[in-house]
């Protein structure tokens, strides 16, 4: 068992794991690997071993209990199936608590979880990147009262690389293999070694916690954590798309209203049937297959078989639904064709326009980046992260009637920056309107 941490930031240091080999290099598939200097020790079995998968009422009442008896923080992670199924569906949940171990839960078998999330009201919750898994565990009833976000943390120490492999080897000289990453996580049963990699990733969140915790404490970012981690937990969902079919990859090379009305039907079509089979639609109709058929605008099932991106096998089977798609696209009235230039927004329009629409809105925007830029360097944080780079456009184009520090400053918290971020760039960004010219 791990020892106990406490609620408030801690003092931390070296952490010794009782299951590790004694020598070896991390083993990670999706961050960069660490310094060749760092002594990094493979870590390969939980220290409890591979808890089994609960899947029961019965036994989910005793992980509850366990896990509301249990102390300190607790750390959490969710698994998807993204790349295989529709939706970003959670299929494993993990925890590890003091006192309680480690478990895995099924939500498939269990969809509401909302009595663990009651057994731990008050209890911080450890995740590494929690705006990705705060969605799913939602849906399963999982509300945290208060977080800790080590991804979040990381790039807010300004850490190179903040995926969870790479940040346990900085912080904990630990090396997490992430071979299973990208795994399927629906299938059933899971297989024992991607249940033993699910298991270790909350093996040590909290151990990394207390190092994160000590090392934005020492360097005066603490309260900028905070506030960042409790904007992230108080999010509300992203609002629907507008015209989200105009995602496609390669829409770029489309440039006519006719072909991106072909587009748009394919995109509906394959959405419809990917949500009805619970298989990602990239899988069920690549992209590329969409804009290549809207290029050629095919008038048949053979002439659009005969197009490489649609000579797959399970393409060619559903090649008469596409070809309908097509079709309706290519008998659209000109009234109902799709603008070319997109939806209307209330967005700056891009920045490379500024120039010669608005100069005084490009030299605002060349001059706040240029603060954002120092600020970043000063304090070791990603521009992005010391101010949303979308609320820096939007101040610059529509800035507010005063340019003084107070109007500044209201307009960034009407925006969404926190106080934190007020502090640091509105009396900056303030001196740096102030001094470009005017006329």
């Amino acid at each position: 068992m791990h020892s106990e941490v406490s609620d408030d930031l801690p003092t931390g240091g070296d952490v010794a794991h009782p299951h590790v080999a004694a020598t070896g290099d991390a083993d990670s598939t999706t961050d960069a690997p660490v310094a060749a200097e760092a002594t990094v020790v493979p870590l390969t079995e939980p220290a409890d071993g591979v808890p089994h998968v609960v899947d029961t009422p019965e036994e989910l009442a005793r992980v509850v209990a366990a896990f509301g008896a249990g102390t300190g923080p607790v750390a959490v992670d969710a698994e998807r199936a993204s790349g295989y199924r529709y939706g970003q569906r959670t299929y494993l949940v993990q925890l590890r608590r003091e006192g309680a171990g480690t478990a895995l839960i099924d939500p498939i078998a269990l969809p509401d979880l909302s009595t663990l999330s009651d057994a731990l009201v008050g209890v911080e919750w450890v995740l590494h990147a929690a705006s990705q898994d705060l969605p799913g565990l939602v849906e399963q009833g999982m509300r945290p009262t208060r977080i800790f976000d080590t991804e979040l943390g990381a790039r807010l120490l300004g850490m190179e690389r903040v995926g969870l492999a790479a940040v346990v080897a900085d912080a904990l000289g630990l090396g997490l293999a992430k071979e299973h990453s990208a795994v399927d996580w629906s299938t059933r049963p899971l297989p024992p070694e991607w249940l033993r990699y699910a298991a270790l990733d909350v093996e040590v969140l909290v151990e990394l916690r207390t190092v994160l915790a000590e090392r934005l404490a020492v360097a005066g970012k603490a309260e900028w954590a905070a506030q960042e981690f409790e904007a992230v937990r108080t999010a509300p969902p992203p609002p629907p798309r507008v015209e989200p079919w105009r995602r496609v990859s390669g829409l770029h090379q489309i440039r006519d209203a006719r072909r991106l009305a072909v587009v748009r039907e394919l995109w509906q079509t394959r959405d419809q049937n990917a949500r009805q089979r619970d298989i990602s639609p990239g899988r069920v109709l690549p992209d590329a297959a969409i804009v290549a058929a809207a290029q050629a605008l095919p008038r048949s099932v053979p002439q659009l078989t005969a197009l490489p991106a649609f000579s797959g096998k399970g393409t060619r089977r559903r090649a008469t639904l596409w070809q309908q798609a097509i079709d309706r696209g290519l008998a659209l009235p000109d009234s109902e064709l799709p603008s070319v230039r997109g939806p209307k927004s209330d967005a700056p329009p891009p920045p490379r326009a500024w120039a010669d629409k608005d100069p005084a809105a490009a030299a605002r925007l060349a001059a706040a980046r240029d603060v954002v830029a120092e600020l970043s360097a000063t304090h070791s944080v990603p521009a992005e992260n010391l101010l949303q780079p979308d609320l820096l456009r939007r101040l610059c184009w529509s800035p507010p009637r005063s340019l003084e520090a107070s109007s500044i400053a209201d307009a960034l918290a009407a925006g969404g920056a926190r106080a934190w971020q007020v502090d640091l760039l509105a009396d900056r960004l303030a001196a740096s309107f102030a001094a470009l010219p005017t006329g």
